[in-house]
């Protein structure tokens, strides 16, 4: 990473800080805690579970995406998609960082390398369709709320972010060439023994012409996308909130959408805080709930985050002792 992405990335995470701080201070740090306070530490344990559950969904999608691999491998790929949004979540760097980590998660584990960069592509493909099916779900939800008054100012915001992520995904479309080629320039500069673009372009060949797999891939992903949303669902009945399902699935698929728009701010800080903040109030919650719901969700994702990057770390560290 060049010094000019170094300096980039921290000054983004410094702007999500403050941005961050901000909203926290605006709605009253102590109004937040005490709405938080209500899921109480078994909420939260369950609250962590159904993340869990989230993770095994996303590691079918990518088991799916890599016709070959023995079906009690779907474990293994759910452990790797684990850590690495562990690392994206934890780690201050872009998500390139992340990405590479659960690469080498399943490298180490024996998976062929050009299957792994494949089924990465495949699946990030598909979780990317699958999120834009999620999304034009929430905006035809919330189409009777966006043409009130009250969402004047919110409305070309929420659907020029729209049309950006879905622009966003179109060009990926139809840049697989590229992307595979940048992953495999990747590969060759970060992990030894990597393969060359030929054999993953073959491996990538043969896994779309499989188009049940990739049918798999899409279904566990959306899937994946729904229990995130349903799970901040329950994180709100826990705290008290009576809010219909249907809004909080809607308000979440516009924060994966600035979630995605904001990719180069390591971990969305500020971003997420800030959307919750200015969009929750459309669906009729509360400030200190929503940003409470916000800050739930990365105690989340810290607690999980962290205990799979230390298990990873030990795991790497035994293995380099072997070597």
């Amino acid at each position: 990473m060049s010094t000019w992405s170094r300096i980039g990335i921290l000054a983004a995470t410094l702007l999500g800080l403050a941005i961050a701080v901000w909203t926290v201070g605006d709605v009253g740090l102590a109004q937040i805690a005490q709405t938080a306070r209500r899921m109480g530490p078994g909420g939260f344990a369950a609250v962590c579970a159904w993340s869990l559950f989230t993770s095994a969904l996303l590691g079918g999608a990518w088991h799916s995406a890599a016709p070959g691999e023995p079906a009690r491998r779907v474990v293994l790929f759910a452990w790797a998609r684990l850590v690495r949004d562990g690392a994206s979540n934890l780690l201050p760097f872009s998500e390139l960082g992340a990405i590479l980590i659960g690469w080498r998660t399943l490298i180490g584990a024996a998976v062929p390398a050009a299957r792994v960069y494949s089924s990465f592509v495949v699946d990030l493909t598909t979780e990317m369709a699958s999120q834009v099916v999620y999304t034009l779900f929430s905006l035809i939800a919330i189409a009777p709320l966006l043409a009130g008054a009250g969402a004047a100012e919110l409305r070309p915001a929420i659907i020029g972010g729209t049309a950006v992520m879905i622009g966003f995904i179109v060009l990926f479309f139809t840049m697989q060439r590229t992307v595979l080629a940048l992953a495999a320039r990747i590969a060759a500069r970060f992990l030894p023994g990597a393969t060359v673009l030929a054999e993953v372009q073959a491996e990538l060949s043969r896994t779309y012409a499989m188009r049940g797999h990739v049918l798999a891939a899409f279904v566990f992903n959306l899937a994946a996308w729904t229990a995130t949303g349903t799970g901040s669902w329950f994180m709100l009945e826990l705290m008290g909130s009576d809010i219909a399902l249907w809004k909080v699935l809607s308000l979440e698929g516009l924060i994966f959408t600035l979630r995605s728009i904001a990719f180069f701010v390591p971990g969305a800080i500020g971003v997420q805080e800030a959307g919750y903040l200015f969009v929750a109030p459309l669906f009729g919650l509360a400030p200190e709930a929503a940003l409470a719901l916000s800050l739930g969700k990365r105690a989340r994702d810290m607690l999980i985050g962290a205990a799979a990057l230390l298990i990873w770390q030990i795991r790497e560290s035994r293995a380099l002792i072997v070597q």
